[in-house]
């Protein structure tokens, strides 16, 4: 299912009320660093939605500087049903990104409550669930649920990230939670990479082959 509004429009409850019953959106963060695990959260909220205040500060997480994705996180925990699922960089590498990722997403899904009527996930690949699915193009512009759970992954992920780099310091995970910055390719020319890189990754494939 694709959709989308127009710039400055912030998602709502429409496609949660047109479905009815116990619906859950499902959205990931860190398909794209070089290092880290692929982290896929499910939010469902009652039937009424969030609570007016929150809903009016649901965002895409993109579109919300670190403070207020810190801040939102614990809010829309006390106000959902919420559940996170990982893919390790060890999954990652020996089945691919995609897989991971709708792997994250399935292990989200099954520590929610049983009985859920809908899953929305953001994008246009499903996972294997054992109730029905819609995809939603841009999902975390248009539902609330999915935007939500896009605040769970990523604020999940970027403190993962974070007790990450206490171990593996040097690559400044803190800070770039692992995407190809410029801070991180010189950590990888100048330390190689560790056992949380992602071999199956270009830049990472290419260092340990030797090659520029």
């Amino acid at each position: 299912m694709a959709g989308r509004r127009a710039p400055g429009d912030r998602p709502d409850f429409s496609l949660e009320n047109a479905a009815g019953g116990r619906v859950a959106g499902v959205d990931e963060a860190g398909r794209g660093p070089w290092a880290g695990p692929v982290v896929a959260a499910a939010v469902m909220f009652g039937a009424d939605g969030p609570p007016r205040a929150l809903r009016a500060l649901i965002a895409d997480s993109k579109q919300l500087a670190p403070a207020r994705r810190a801040a939102l996180h614990p809010r829309i925990l006390a106000s959902a049903g919420a559940a996170v699922g990982m893919a390790a960089v060890a999954e990652i590498d020996g089945m691919n990104i995609l897989q991971a990722t709708l792997l994250a997403m399935r292990r989200a899904v099954v520590r929610l409550p049983a009985g859920l009527d809908l899953v929305l996930v953001d994008g246009n690949r499903a996972p294997a669930l054992a109730c029905p699915v819609r995809t939603v193009v841009g999902g975390d512009r248009l539902s609330l649920s999915i935007a939500a759970a896009s605040i769970v992954a990523k604020v999940t992920r970027d403190r993962l990230m974070a007790r990450l780099a206490i171990h593996h310091p040097g690559y400044g995970w803190e800070r770039n939670a692992g995407y190809g910055t410029a801070e991180h390719r010189a950590a990888l020319a100048r330390l190689g990479p560790c056992a949380e890189h992602r071999r199956s990754f270009r830049p990472i494939r290419d260092l340990l082959e030797g090659q520029p």
